[in-house]
């Protein structure tokens, strides 16, 4: 090799180390849900991570917040690709089954989502001139909705709660059916074996799942008499810390988004434990939302206008990452 070959490299190899890509953390990030935004999930990876920023850390080894910290090596490309990833779910429907992850704020998590009743039991059934809406139908619409926001967000998601012929639907009054399934089962009609049935669809699932956060959602609408307003309430297992810590984060999304869009209304939606046989039975932490009254002539606007159902969605889904993030 020439003496000017060994010159050039010796010029050229600091400025390639120099330009080594960087990232800032996030407020609220630690070292593993910071790598994993970025889509650095191996043990090598954070081994390097460590090592190229050693010293670079608070006392108790936390991010400093404003630090650009120089990222592995050997994934970039890989995480580059994946930002353009696209899924495909067909319970979704036709104009929705393309789902494209935009981001990985939830790489690493698993979510168990189960839409209420279906099947031969619709529900609670309330009533608009001669129509009727079923519980089910409206759960099932927005059960969906948030597991395509968090598949968007780089998360697995299960279905547990199936219907091949009705997918995400943008009317406001959807047309009722028995055709939903349990991971393609019959649903039985009576009420334990009916809960039973998927308590252990989730159970086997979650038996193979290898994500280490795994999070269950209960979606259902309630019914009461029609003078009553009701805000979304929030219920956990008895003694569930970490059940409390995910209701309490959905419930802060939706505080804070009332605080935005109806400043002077006001949220008061509750949390609170409850003895229920689907939170007792499946073995992910979980939180069983009731999304309103469905009586209630206010209320159902939260379940009739499409839109009002996609932010429900959207707003579970942004608590479902703060409780992420929170690890």
């Amino acid at each position: 090799m020439s003496f000017l070959s060994v010159l050039f490299l010796c010029c050229t190899l600091p400025c390639t180390m120099q330009a080594q890509e960087r990232a800032r953390p996030q407020s609220g990030e630690g070292v593993s849900t910071f790598l994993q935004r970025l889509g650095y999930t191996s043990n090598a990876s954070r081994k390097e991570f460590l090592q190229l920023n050693k010293g670079k850390f608070t006392a108790d080894g936390g991010l400093i917040l404003g630090y650009a910290y120089r990222l592995p090596s050997g994934k970039n490309q890989k995480r580059r690709e994946s930002r353009n990833t696209s899924l495909n779910e067909p319970l979704f429907g036709a104009a929705y089954r393309n789902v494209r992850v935009s981001s990985h704020e939830l790489n690493g998590a698993c979510i168990y989502l189960v839409s209420g009743h279906g099947g031969p039991d619709p529900g609670a059934i309330g009533k608009v001139g001669n129509r009727e809406l079923h519980e089910d139908e409206y759960a099932y619409d927005i059960i969906l909705r948030l597991g395509r926001a968090l598949m968007q967000k780089d998360a697995k998601v299960h279905l547990i709660i199936q219907d091949e012929k009705d997918g995400i639907r943008d009317d406001s009054y959807l047309n009722n059916s028995n055709d939903e399934t349990c991971l393609g089962n019959p649903i039985p009609l009576d009420q334990t074996a009916r809960l039973q049935q998927r308590c252990d669809g989730i159970n086997r699932l979650m038996y193979k799942d290898k994500e280490k956060y795994k999070r269950a959602i209960f979606i259902h609408v309630d019914s009461r008499g029609s003078k009553y307003q009701v805000d979304v309430f929030f219920y956990h297992a008895p003694g569930s810390r970490l059940g409390k810590r995910l209701a309490e984060n959905i419930h802060k999304t939706f505080e804070k988004k009332y605080d935005t869009h109806q400043p002077n209304r006001g949220f008061k939606g509750t949390v609170s434990e409850r003895n229920l046989y689907v939170l007792k039975k499946a073995n992910p932490v979980a939180a069983f939302l009731e999304l309103g009254n469905i009586q209630n002539e206010r209320d159902r606007k939260r379940l009739i206008i499409p839109s009002n159902r996609q932010a429900l969605a959207d707003w579970i889904c942004q608590g479902i990452v703060a409780d992420f993030k929170s690890r």
